[in-house]
């Protein structure tokens, strides 16, 4: 059975069928994603990672396939279930369903990895780039499950507003437009903008918004008051 701690250095249970909040960070903070193309290449390894064969990226660009034509590419049977994602300058978040045993060691080691591996060669560095393995907290309540689809998604406000958490946001209008145009996140998907997302597995998470309208009616409510 595998093990990892969670925010409060708790060691918690990796248990199959179980739900999680995974989050990673870069080592002393510092920023992990440069700019657009090392967001792309974290979306591509969340998605190709998920498989229970190894794939070659190198192999695969070495091809001339297309950011989009990637997600296409056909895997085997999927480690995890993912049903957010939020890539911010410096940290990562994920809610998973974790499938099989070891299922999320195995996706995460890969996934950190392999993005580790690619930022140190483009950036002639050595040496951790996450702070981690990674930090998970079980998910074992139907409201903090519901919760976590807007605590994920609504993280790129503070880029625009640093402290809308404590003191609520000047502008709701603004900060959804700027969730919609966010492209490194799973965000868009739910609110109808991007008509599909192959990262994401929604059909193993409780159906909680059946259709575009509820989800935005969901984030409006927790847009309208701080301390998300």
């Amino acid at each position: 059975m595998c093990y990892n701690l969670d925010d409060m250095g708790r060691k918690i249970q990796l248990a199959p069928k179980s739900y999680f909040h995974i989050y990673n960070r870069g080592t002393e903070k510092r920023e992990i994603f440069i700019n657009d193309n090392d967001y792309r290449r974290f979306l591509i390894l969340l998605y190709l990672c998920n498989n229970t064969s190894p794939v070659s990226i190198r192999n695969l660009l070495d091809k001339g396939l297309t950011f989009g034509e990637i997600f296409n590419i056909e895997r085997k049977e999927t480690l995890v279930d993912i049903g957010a994602y939020c890539l911010m300058n410096n940290h990562v978040h994920l809610l998973v369903k974790n499938k099989t045993e070891n299922g999320i060691s195995r996706f995460t080691q890969k996934l950190f990895t392999g993005y580790t591996m690619y930022f140190n060669k483009k950036n002639k560095r050595t040496g951790s780039l996450f702070e981690s393995t990674f930090k998970a907290n079980l998910v074992d309540k139907n409201e903090y499950l519901k919760y976590l689809f807007a605590y994920i998604h609504l993280n790129p406000i503070k880029l625009i507003e640093s402290d809308w958490k404590e003191k609520g946001i000047k502008d709701i209008d603004k900060a959804k437009i700027f969730l919609k145009n966010y492209l490194w996140s799973s965000y868009p998907f739910y609110i109808g903008e991007r008509e599909n997302d192959s990262i994401l597995n929604k059909q193993d998470f409780p159906r909680y918004f059946d259709n575009n309208k509820e989800f935005n009616e969901f984030v409006n409510d927790w847009l309208s008051f701080p301390e998300v």
